[in-house]
């Protein structure tokens, strides 16, 4: 695959890191191949940094930022509008970029690629509404207020299931407040991350305030990001396991974290659900990126009286998909990320089986060969099967049967983790018993799709700290100062 030739503007696929405001090699001349797992051809090369990079890239965001912190919100947010716009306008590009990498649909990628821009647009405007609060003084002679200031240099680890949102859902938020950034993408797709920094540099976003350091060495440059004290602030997408070593590996230097660790998603349907909307909100939960998302439902709980009808009705729309290359017309699901990613789809397919699950379609590697498989829907699922308590993560829905709205949530809740759960009734009072109860950063009646800039994201338990996006989205990269002026 020539990349190149696929897009309209070429500049945009980079293969240096982004240090400084100027793209480079990495010192030692290394790089590491990516890769299309399609057809696992090599599409880029790109530089393979060290830590050493890595600290330099910190030096030149400490130095960057008091003076873009100096700079007015509604100048950042002129700059951050000016990034959106360009994003916008090389949409597609950025789409194909996405999907060469990654291998989602690039009708999907088109999607992220709106997303994505979306958090840049929405914090540019949420940059100008950041303010403190005059409080009332205890003392006659005194004023009592709060500012809200910018934390500093944050550092940001983004995984490849998103390559392009969970940059700009972290990076515009940070960068709108007074914030500069280093950013460690996954390995598996940094020409995303590189061509968002090409476009922050046209926009006018100053050098240094936007580093992307890229690397195999992932542990090496999570440790520089956390032990170094310039740093106030780690952000991170990924895994619960990886997650807690940030935390310990931080401790030391007491930063600011949040934290979107991995999922364990319910989807829970009535008896009185609509079968339809049942049947879609779980296809668009379950299915979107081949599985392949923190917030996909993993165990579906399915009451008594509407289990028949709705496993039925799934698996006809599930028998229906077409699984393919991104690029080719109509594919909803591309292939598994990885050869690891694949063979634990097969592993908890393998177990289901093996535990009295019976598979109604799919079930098993998909003829393309690669890392394809096939979308795939399992009844007669237990609480003993490995898909019950782990995360798949891949196209397979296993449908779990249940009596009464207490088990349910008895079922739901019996996790460690808790993202993001979704529920499908016509009771009003059902909506609002099962939102409450369900131990859920995010808890999602009567749809599977419902990502937006608006809505706070994030989870409770050992799926994370913090929120991205929103309103409160900001929150993460600012302290509250207390000032008292005596004396009046």
């Amino acid at each position: 695959m020539d990349l190149h030739s696929l897009v309209k503007d070429s500049s945009l696929i980079q293969s240096g890191a982004y240090i400084n405001g100027a793209f480079v090699s990495a010192k030692s001349g290394a790089t590491f191949d990516v890769t299309n797992p399609v057809t696992n051809e090599v599409i880029a090369k790109v530089a393979d940094c060290d830590a050493s990079m890595m600290e330099d890239a910190i030096s030149a965001a400490h130095a960057a930022q008091p003076a873009w912190a100096a700079k007015t919100a509604k100048e950042r947010a002129n700059i951050l509008k000016k990034w959106y716009d360009l994003c916008m306008e090389n949409a597609d590009d950025l789409a194909i970029i996405l999907t060469a990498e990654m291998g989602k649909p690039l009708a999907e990628a088109k999607g992220e690629i709106g997303y994505g821009s979306s958090f840049i647009e929405w914090f540019a405007e949420q940059a100008k509404r950041v303010s403190g609060d005059v409080l009332e003084s205890p003392f006659a002679d005194k004023k009592f207020m709060t500012l809200r200031q910018p934390v500093g240099v944050f550092a940001a680890i983004t995984p490849w299931n998103f390559p392009n949102a969970m940059i700009t859902r972290k990076v515009a938020p940070g960068i709108a407040v007074g914030c500069a950034c280093v950013l460690k993408p996954a390995e598996q797709t940094p020409l995303s991350a590189l061509a968002l920094a090409e476009l922050a540099h046209r926009a006018g976003i100053p050098a240094g305030i936007i580093n992307i350091i890229p690397g195999m060495d992932a542990p090496a440059l999570g440790d520089v990001m956390c032990r170094d004290e310039r740093v106030r602030k780690i952000t991170f997408t990924g895994s619960t396991e990886v997650g807690r070593i940030l935390m310990r590996q931080s401790a030391d230097t007491i930063k600011k974290i949040s934290l979107e660790l991995g999922g364990n998603a319910p989807l829970i349907v009535f008896d009185d659900a609509d079968l339809d909307v049942a049947v879609e909100g779980a296809i668009a939960s379950k299915y979107r990126n081949a599985g392949q998302t923190c917030v996909c439902a993993n165990r579906v709980f399915v009451q008594a009286g509407i289990y028949d009808k709705f496993a039925a009705a799934l698996t006809e729309k599930v028998a229906a998909m077409k699984v393919g290359d991104g690029f080719d017309n109509d594919v909803v699901q591309g292939p598994i990320i990885d050869q690891q990613g694949f063979e634990k789809v097969e592993r908890h397919v393998a177990d289901a089986v093996a535990k009295g699950g019976t598979i109604l379609t799919g079930g098993k590697a998909h003829e393309m060969g690669g890392t394809f498989y096939e979308p795939t829907v399992i009844t007669g699922a237990q609480k003993e099967m490995q898909l019950y308590s782990e995360e798949t993560f891949g196209p397979v829905a296993a449908l779990f049967k249940f009596d009464t709205e207490e088990e349910a949530i008895t079922l739901a809740n019996d996790t460690i983790f808790g993202l993001a759960a979704y529920y499908f009734t016509k009771d009003v009072g059902r909506v609002f018993r099962v939102g409450e109860a369900l131990e859920y950063g995010m808890a999602i009646a009567n749809t599977g799709a419902y990502s937006s800039e608006i809505g706070p994201f994030g989870g409770v338990k050992a799926s994370g700290l913090g929120r991205e996006g929103s309103i409160y989205g900001v929150d993460e990269f600012l302290e509250i100062k207390l000032m008292v002026v005596g004396g009046i």
